[in-house]
């Protein structure tokens, strides 16, 4: 069994794996590096049998999303540790070893992440992970430097190694046994939440997600799905509702999704005043398929008790409040 392998997570993006595919092999050696395809109908396959015969690649017949296609790849790799990674993170030296060491030092430790940068401004962090994920009661998910669209600059305050709720699936090292154990992500969600809904079934069974500030990563972001898209509003809303659904036990559920459906309701209207209707539309039909879908799950039973929840509503104290920075929230309130 190998110690750790690269996976990286390919649709569509022959350009992305030309620009960032070089860097992730010179830096991750001795770890092998596997892409793992999508379906992609571009020439990313041709490009990769070309250029990196050596390396492995595993195709799906169809486009199994984020969650079913890391679940079907990885049952084709055996290793102790699983370092998943997006196709448009660049990487630097160094940004593996420091995530084992922590790792290998503490067994509870299934899931940790490095610093999430943003590829095209280095001093800030980027929106997907940045130092580390937590929510708050709804499920709202939010970072150590960054709330909703507020984005910190890095000068160093989160260089810091230290329990999170979430690690993010951009880049992500994941203890194989417990990946595993749990089933692998849900591919119910196809994407979007599933590394939230992981990490949050691995805490209900007594482990620890981290976030490791001695490692680096640079992320584009939205690069396969794009920023402004519709099917990407209506995954966020509904799976975001699923995963709330799922891993709450039902005694709290009653008023949790009364309020997620006012936000949410609130949402679409924001979406048409500014013109945006698709979006509204998407997460009107993200609330009707909860309801359609919450069948096959039933709300948990499983009592243990999650950390590094922030038992507040993160809606209010940002756009009420004008809490805009991770400082500014009352750290008293985060669940140790």
């Amino acid at each position: 069994m190998e110690k750790a392998v690269v996976v990286i997570l390919n649709h569509n993006g022959k350009a992305l794996l030309q620009k960032f595919l070089p860097s992730v092999i010179q830096h991750s050696h001795p770890y092998r590096v596997v892409i793992v395809d999508n379906a992609s109908v571009d020439d990313s396959i041709n490009f990769l049998s070309t250029n990196f015969p050596h390396i492995q690649c595993i195709r799906h017949t169809k486009n199994e999303g984020f969650a079913g296609g890391y679940n079907l790849a990885l049952q084709e790799i055996k290793a102790k540790y699983y370092i998943l990674m997006n196709a448009d993170v660049k990487v630097t030296s160094n940004w593996i070893e420091p995530v084992l060491e922590l790792m290998e030092g503490n067994e509870q430790v299934s899931a940790c992440q490095p610093k999430i940068l943003s590829y095209h401004k280095h001093e800030k962090f980027e929106y997907a992970g940045a130092t580390g994920g937590f929510i708050d009661l709804l499920g709202y998910p939010f970072c150590r430097g960054r709330l909703f669209t507020s984005i910190e600059k890095d000068l160093g305050q989160y260089n810091d190694t230290r329990a999170v709720f979430w690690a993010s699936g951009a880049c992500m090292f994941l203890r194989a046994s417990v990946f595993g154990e749990l089933g692998g992500f849900d591919k119910l969600l196809f994407a979007y939440y599933e590394e939230i809904d992981l990490c949050w079934r691995m805490q209900q069974y007594g482990y620890k997600i981290y976030y490791c500030g001695n490692s680096k990563v640079f992320h584009v972001g939205s690069a396969t799905i794009g920023i402004d898209n519709p099917y990407k509003t209506y995954l966020k809303f509904r799976n975001r509702a699923l995963v709330l659904y799922k891993n709450t036990p039902s005694h709290f559920l009653s008023w949790k999704h009364i309020l997620r459906i006012i936000l949410d309701l609130l949402a679409a209207l924001q979406a048409v005043l500014q013109g945006r209707a698709k979006h509204s539309w998407a997460i009107l039909q993200a609330q009707i398929d909860f309801f359609k879908l919450k069948k096959n799950y039933k709300p948990t039973l499983n009592t243990q008790q999650v950390k590094q929840v922030y038992h507040g509503i993160l809606p209010f104290v940002y756009f009420i409040q004008g809490k805009k920075k991770f400082s500014d929230l009352n750290q008293a309130k985060f669940s140790k």
